[in-house]
C-alpha cells in the first residue's frame, strides 16, 4: 500500500471553506490561517498521512519558510511563486511508486496539472467533509452513552489492561 501525502492550498481552501472564508473577509485572515492549522492538526490525528499546507507568500511579503507545527509541514511559498506551482512541483517530485500524492484544492487549471503528475485531487469541501466525518466516526468509537455517564469503548477489559500494564512493569525492570 501507497503512503499518502496531501498537499493542501491553503488560502484555496480558507476560501471555500464557509467559516474560515467568514474570517478572512471580516480581514481575519492569520486567524483564518491559524483555524486551518488547528483543524488540519486535529484531523492527522484522525488519519495516518503526511500533510503539508502551502500559503502563497504574497499575502506575507518577503517570507518564504517551512515549519513544521503539530505534526504538519508548513510552507510559505517565494514572493514570486505562487501555491499552485509550488504544488505542481512537489507533487511531480513526491508521487512515484511508493508515495501517492493527493491535492487538496478547487483551483480547475491547478486539478489537471496534478492529475497529469499522476497525483489525485480532492476539492476543499470534499476534504471537510471528510475532516468533520473522521471525528464523528472517532468519537462514535472511543466514547459511548452508557448509565449517565461517558465509557471509553475499548478491546481490553479492565483486567487484561492491568495484567498488560504489570508485563510492561516487569520487562522494564
Amino acid at each position: 500500500m501507497k503512503k499518502q501525502l496531501l498537499l493542501l492550498d491553503g488560502y484555496n481552501i480558507i476560501g471555500n471553506w464557509p467559516e474560515l472564508n467568514q474570517l478572512k473577509l471580516a480581514d481575519r485572515l492569520a486567524d483564518a490561517r491559524d483555524e486551518l492549522i488547528s483543524i488540519i492538526a486535529e484531523y492527522k490525528k484522525y488519519r495516518d498521512l503526511d500533510i503539508s499546507i502551502i500559503f502563497d507568500a504574497m499575502y506575507v511579503p518577503g517570507l518564504s519558510k517551512r515549519d513544521t507545527r503539530h505534526n504538519l509541514n508548513i510552507i510559505w511559498t517565494n514572493k514570486d511563486e505562487t501555491a499552485d506551482s509550488y504544488i505542481e512541483a512537489y507533487a511531480r517530485r513526491k508521487q512515484s511508486r511508493f508515495v501517492q500524492v493527493v491535492v487538496v484544492t478547487s483551483d480547475q487549471a491547478e486539478q489537471w496539472t496534478v492529475f497529469s503528475a499522476g497525483a489525485l485531487r480532492i476539492s476543499a469541501r470534499e476534504l471537510l467533509r471528510d475532516v468533520k466525518r473522521s471525528k464523528q466516526e472517532i468519537q462514535s468509537q472511543v466514547n459511548t452513552y452508557a448509565n449517565n455517564a461517558y465509557v471509553r469503548n475499548n478491546p481490553w477489559s479492565g483486567n487484561q489492561l492491568m495484567e498488560l500494564e504489570k508485563l510492561r512493569d516487569n520487562l522494564s525492570k
